[in-house]
């Protein structure tokens, strides 16, 4: 395809000079960064995948500046939703990894997990600078980087970003509330449950919250219902055939300690189920990575082509092509691998820091294209650190560092792999959003930098605070990625893994991906408890009902339709989200919280019933111009 990028003209002219990184946008920027850092973290933690947080930043953002504020600069808008974006991204790494550390009773302190938040955010961000002029620039037309494109379209659109705040903030405090009645009063119970009659150990469950009712609503009918049938495998197959070879074995089946015969289908789902998930998700997650591999390798071939085209920090180059200077680059990644390498709580050592820097560049880079292709959505992140974490694992164990300390810095390793890969697709996503916009690139990139300071600051609290109120790997905060990659470490380091249920799951994703189907989302349905998944479930169903009846209509009625229940179930998750951070803290800080709840299981289903209509009723209203 031709290149036409000369032709193309940015919204805000290069020699317009607005408003841009002002003081507002960094409170602005970094309140909404930690609102939605905490909300995917909490996401991220109880069913294995985060939200985009860019439109809805974008939404609020122009909500507060243009129509409280009075403040009309579409490039400060940008600003905030560059740092907010870059908060959301840094979480999503940070919980996809660093929770192995608590699951091992290893509590890392504030001050270390900030420093590996910090050395990956940054890490990513800067990789991602010599490539802009390739990426964004010269292949304007080939990569359309969706999140960016769409986020763009929203900026630009700003005069209805009102309308859209509304439903945010009514969907914030409709999530707030709900998590509040269920966790701190117990007004009701937040999960029912019911084991089926004659069908020993099956069951079907429904946690009853906003939160997930809207990741349903958000990744639509088609991913919920992968993500389902993976439940209805391992909770209506997989545990009722392991309960009932248990009535005829005298002993409990390797891992267990308790007779299956004696066993729930909780028990179960903690002993075996969770392993043979284990294995479908890393089968998912690596063989995600596999079908990429051609662009993979043609993005990295690419974005190497980009550094040639150099950083272009030249004071008489246009506003919107100046980028942070080379000496910013090369002196932060120094101070952040010199930190890493000496810092006592961390001191991955010279190997570790190679290692680190090999797969940080590879990885930062292939993302950093990726996302532009297939969105920051299908990203196979997690993929990349199991790749990684299994090449790191096998290399420290073979120059001797096994043992306790050999974990360590494997998921430290992993983890700053991991956060880099994130932010670097989001940076390109933002920096494409600036392109189209007219935003000037220094100043995006010094957010970005900005928001992964201000997150990284937050994020450690908010993991602390969770694991003391919930417990990672419980049932309450399952960490999938992070439970699968301590598996993953502590398998090869000690030998000790289950592999015959691991290589069962694998054989189970392996079915699905061979009826021409994703396997990770399916992978991630048979990990968690269907308890998770049906509420999800429950969301894409009503986006199908919404899309199937506007199927007729144009496609702009459509895409508002959709847009406002995307709008509304994103606040459902920041405001669960939000008030499962405050209850944590109140656990934390030793309120004794109430134990049962006042009222039955009937008025957890009205709750919930009304809650879904809700977002029924505001997705498929009509729309009045």
């Amino acid at each position: 395809m031709a290149n036409k990028s000369s032709e193309f003209k940015p919204f805000v002219p290069a020699t317009e000079k607005r408003s841009e990184f002002t003081v507002v946008a960094m409170i602005i920027g970094a309140i909404l960064a930690i609102i939605f850092g905490a909300a995917n973290a909490y996401l991220g933690l109880i069913v294995g995948m985060t939200v985009s947080a860019s439109i809805p930043a974008a939404v609020i953002s122009m909500a507060i500046l243009r129509v409280i504020m009075k403040r009309t600069s579409i490039l400060e808008n940008n600003i905030v939703q560059t740092i907010t974006s870059t908060g959301e991204s840094l979480a999503a790494g940070v919980i996809f990894t660093l929770p192995a550390l608590f699951i091992w009773q290893l509590k890392p302190s504030l001050t270390t997990i900030a420093i590996i938040a910090l050395a990956g955010g940054i890490l990513g961000v800067v990789l991602m600078v010599p490539l802009r002029r390739a990426l964004i620039v010269k292949e304007h037309d080939t990569l359309p980087y969706p999140e960016g494109t769409a986020c763009a379209e929203v900026l630009v659109a700003g005069e209805e970003g009102g309308k859209g705040a509304k439903l945010i903030f009514g969907g914030l405090g409709i999530g707030a509330g709900f998590k509040f009645l269920v966790d701190a009063v117990k007004a009701f119970p937040s999960s029912i449950e019911w084991e089926i009659y004659k069908f020993k150990n099956a069951a079907i469950g429904m946690d009853t919250l906003p939160a997930l009712l809207g990741v349903g609503f958000i990744i639509g009918p088609r991913i919920a219902g992968i993500m389902f049938a993976g439940a209805v495998l391992g909770w209506l197959g997989i545990i009722p055939l392991i309960s009932y070879i248990g009535d005829f074995a005298p002993t409990a089946i390797y891992p267990g300690e308790v007779p299956i015969s004696e066993m729930n289908y909780h028990d179960i789902w903690g002993n075996y189920l969770r392993y043979i998930g284990a294995g479908a998700v890393a089968f998912g997650g690596i063989i995600g990575l596999i079908k990429t591999l051609p662009t993979i390798f043609s993005s990295f071939t690419g974005a190497i082509k980009g550094f040639q085209g150099g950083i272009s920090s030249d004071e008489d180059a246009l506003r919107t092509d100046k980028d942070i200077p080379v000496s910013w680059i090369i002196g932060l990644i120094v101070i952040f691998l010199g930190i890493l390498v000496f810092y006592p709580p961390i001191k991955v050592g010279i190997i570790g820091a190679i290692l680190l820097l090999i797969f940080g560049f590879f990885f930062a880079t292939v993302s950093s294209r990726i996302v532009g292709i297939v969105g920051s959505s299908s990203n196979p992140v997690s993929g990349m650190t199991i790749a990684a974490l299994i090449f790191i694992t096998l290399v420290l164990s073979l120059v001797g560092q096994t043992g306790e300390a050999g974990m360590v810095t494997a998921i430290i390793i992993g983890s700053v792999v991991c956060i880099a890969a994130a932010i670097a697709g989001d940076t390109s996503q933002d920096l494409k959003t600036g392109y189209i916009v007219g935003a000037t690139p220094r100043w995006q990139q010094i957010a970005q930098l900005y928001g992964v300071l201000v997150t990284s600051i937050v994020i450690g609290f908010i993991l602390i605070l969770l694991d003391n109120a919930y417990g990672f790997g419980s049932a309450e905060l399952p960490a999938p990625q992070a439970v699968l990659m301590s598996m993953i470490v502590d398998g090869i380091m000690n030998g000790d893994l289950p592999w015959n249920l691991i290589f069962i799951g694998m054989s189970a994703a392996a079915v699905v991906e061979l009826f021409g189907i994703g396997s990770l989302p399916f992978a991630v349905g048979l990990y968690l408890p269907i308890h998770l998944t049906s509420p999800i479930m429950a969301g894409g169903i009503i986006r199908g009902i919404i899309t199937r009846r506007n199927k007729n209509k144009s496609e702009e009625v459509l895409k508002e339709k959709t847009e406002r229940g995307i709008l509304l179930s994103s606040g459902y998750i920041a405001g669960e989200a939000l008030m499962g951070v405050i209850v944590a803290l109140a656990v934390t800080a030793g309120v004794t919280l109430p134990t049962e709840a006042i009222f039955g299981p009937i008025v957890t289903i009205i709750a919930f019933i009304a809650v879904a209509w809700y977002l029924y009723y505001t997705a498929s209203r009509k729309i009045t111009k």
